[in-house]
């Protein structure tokens, strides 16, 4: 990263999480755009870390790049979560200083595990590589199944198909933000909000009847 940060064709752009699940904030994709638009081909989308219901930045990406820790428990948890699936590739990362053979080990077991997984959607064999960023070793190799499936994908029209499904995607959570900042904006919401929640928290009220008289109060 100091290296990265101080190359002049580079541009770094923190994002707090603000809350939101994904590993992404909610401006991430439009900076996404912007970063497109200033003329960045190549564009780098670091969660602040994956978990069940964090998946949201697969919506936004055209290659989702899987980081794994040899030794570390995430052979396991990984089998159990589905952010295997969505993933276009593995690598196990930290590579070097006699942890190489445990990398290598590691990298075994997951492609023995993608291989209880159905086909991606995009005819393409997931790769399971080992790296290391101290050494660089591994690196090019990685960069490469990038380029790879980048010429995969595009070839079988599955990049652009993806692209327009993201494009969807976009569009509905758009509108499910526009109409929650509308309704909890209404004031017949917010000044009935407290007393709701209060009722539903003390077991008075169901949380179903609950948004019944919410909605009625956004009327």
């Amino acid at each position: 990263m100091p290296q990265l940060a101080a190359h002049p064709r580079a541009f770094i752009r923190p994002s707090p999480a603000s809350g939101s699940l994904g590993g992404v904030a909610r401006a991430t994709r439009e900076a996404l755009l912007l970063c497109e638009a200033a003329g960045y081909d190549v564009i780098f989308v670091e969660t602040v870390g994956v978990g069940q219901s964090e998946v949201a930045v697969h919506g936004m990406v055209d290659f989702f790049l899987l980081l794994l820790l040899a030794g570390a428990g995430d052979e396991l948890q990984g089998v159990k979560r589905g952010i295997m699936e969505m993933a276009d590739a593995l690598l196990i990362t930290k590579a070097d200083h006699g942890n190489e053979q445990a990398a290598r080990r590691a990298a075994r077991d997951y492609e023995g595990a993608l291989h209880l997984f159905p086909p991606a959607a995009s005819g393409w064999a997931v790769p399971v590589r080992t790296c290391s960023a101290l050494s660089g070793e591994g690196l090019p190799e990685a960069w490469e199944v990038i380029t790879q499936y980048a010429a995969h994908t595009q070839a079988s029209g599955y990049w652009q198909q993806r692209r327009a499904q993201q494009q969807l995607q976009w569009l509905e959570e758009a509108v499910r933000q526009a109409l929650e900042a509308q309704f909890y904006g209404r004031v017949g919401v917010q000044s009935a909000l407290p007393d709701v929640r209060d009722a539903v928290a003390s077991g008075q009220l169901t949380p179903w009847a609950a948004a019944g008289q919410l909605l009625s109060n956004s009327v």
